[in-house]
């Protein structure tokens, strides 16, 4: 299991406080320092399911000079906002839990970080 934090993030901070609490195995990546690839969003949107603008942090200042709430969300634009995440890491969202059965979350409630951790 790997958890993608920003230490200054709130909900970052409680999912690893209940994960050290339930005693699970997990890799931190501070993805502001070590930022994922454009393929590695890629493959944590697979994990996800979801589309690249629905991890998005679209109110983030970055987000609003680059004007990406105006870029299409269609299969032509995805690779524009995969590009900009990779770019731009403040705009994805956190944490970012992958499971151990290949799946993800995002991790911004308890009740997402226990579906990852039951996730075997």
């Amino acid at each position: 299991m790997e958890i993608w934090i920003n230490p200054a993030c709130s909900k970052c901070r409680a999912a690893l406080t209940l994960l050290d609490a339930e005693g699970a195995d997990y890799t931190v990546r501070r993805y502001l320092e070590d930022v994922p690839s454009p393929a590695e969003i890629r493959e944590v949107l697979g994990r996800l399911g979801l589309e690249p603008w629905d991890i998005a942090r679209t109110q983030e200042a970055e987000a609003k000079e680059l004007g990406v709430k105006d870029w299409p969300r269609d299969a032509e634009g995805w690779d524009r906002w995969i590009e900009a995440l990779a770019a731009h890491p403040k705009l994805i969202q956190r944490p970012i839990i992958t499971a151990e059965d290949g799946s993800a979350v995002v991790g911004r409630s308890e009740e997402a970080v226990r579906d990852a951790l039951s996730r075997r």
